[in-house]
């Protein structure tokens, strides 16, 4: 089996403040990273063509022959054997994207002059499509965990609706309201959820993560591993090592690891005109359209919020912000910003 490059390529800089802390493919959308993605389904070994400070931490790309692919690309089964079948020195690309590369050496640069790959091509250019594609990502991955996996049994003590449910090693559930009729729901080893939960799916609840006392949960949400979450979430993804374990609302937003948001912290998702929410984007140095009524808080890793924090429309926090204060926050609050 060939050895994936994961690359950062353009995207990157569109993703952050989300890829100041990772490489493109460590994005969690769905159950699982993108690169966990490519180990667990296709059993293939990864390395990072990242950004040179973050290769002390996820080291350096393999040489020798190896498929050099967008780290954005959400891989299926589809796309995935077409990059497969690719020679040495073919190229895949997609509408004008570059998609991936085989190569015995680093090409100069990736191209998008290639072979057009066929079918459906998914390439997670901003981080509002993390929340808005995660319901079809949990779809994807539940998908083929049912048919290479064993679920644990549902305790009795559980009401139940629906038979589209996962409950992996050491999970425990306490009496609670599980709708699995509305989509997937997985709960991962060792999670727990309290007692007086209600979830509706599709939800990810990952490993040792816990769901506290009286969580509404909705989905499509993700809740990635050692994480504690309560109150109300909608369509959200946690990447992971988080907690917004106390009320208060989390709507249509990307919340990146070891973030703590206090107690009674809320974001608004929808404006009071309904109108089309606007993201602040890096790359741009602009707030941009999210062709969406509903976009609530992009928070990147190490960020935290104080209690009773309001968050506004389409809210971009940065990496290691602490921020707290009697009134909204600006709606882009800098890397290490103290305060509002």
């Amino acid at each position: 089996m060939s050895h994936v490059i994961l690359t950062d390529h353009a995207e990157r800089d569109h993703l952050l403040p989300l890829t100041h802390t990772r490489p493109v493919a460590d994005i969690r959308i769905g159950l699982w990273t993108i690169a966990e993605r490519w180990k667990r389904r296709w059993d293939v070994s990864v390395s990072y063509l990242t950004q040179e400070y973050l290769t002390p931490v996820y080291g350096a790309p393999r040489s020798g022959e190896s498929l050099y692919v967008n780290g954005a690309l959400f891989p299926t089964d589809e796309v995935v054997e077409q990059i497969m079948s690719l020679k040495e020195g073919e190229t895949l690309t997609f509408e004008g994207k570059w998609i991936a590369t085989r190569s015995s050496e680093r090409p100069a640069e990736f191209s998008a002059n290639g072979t057009e790959a066929r079918g459906d091509i998914s390439v997670v250019e901003r981080p509002w499509k993390i929340f808005q594609w995660n319901g079809w990502a949990i779809d994807q991955d539940m998908e083929w965990l049912f048919k290479n996996a064993m679920s644990q049994a549902v305790p009795s003590h559980v009401t139940l609706i629906g038979e589209r449910i996962f409950v992996d090693e050491g999970a425990e559930i306490l009496p609670s309201i599980i709708n699995a009729d509305e989509g997937w729901i997985y709960v991962g080893k060792d999670a727990v959820i309290m007692e007086g939960s209600m979830v509706r799916g599709s939800l990810a609840l990952m490993d040792h993560s816990t769901l506290k006392m009286g969580a509404k949960i909705y989905g499509p949400t993700t809740i990635g591993p050692h994480s504690k979450v309560g109150g109300e979430v909608n369509n959200s993804v946690i990447f992971g090592y988080s907690n917004k374990a106390h009320d208060g609302f989390l709507g249509n937003s990307v919340i990146g690891e070891w973030c703590n948001l206090g107690a009674d912290t809320n974001t608004s998702n929808l404006k009071n005109n309904y109108a089309e929410v606007k993201v602040f984007n890096y790359a741009l140095g602009r707030r941009e359209g999210t062709t969406s009524q509903f976009c609530g808080l992009t928070m990147g890793d190490h960020a935290k919020a104080g209690i009773n924090t309001m968050f506004n429309t389409g809210t971009v926090c940065g990496a290691f912000a602490n921020v707290f204060g009697g009134d909204f926050p600006h709606q882009v609050i800098p890397d290490f910003a103290w305060g509002g």
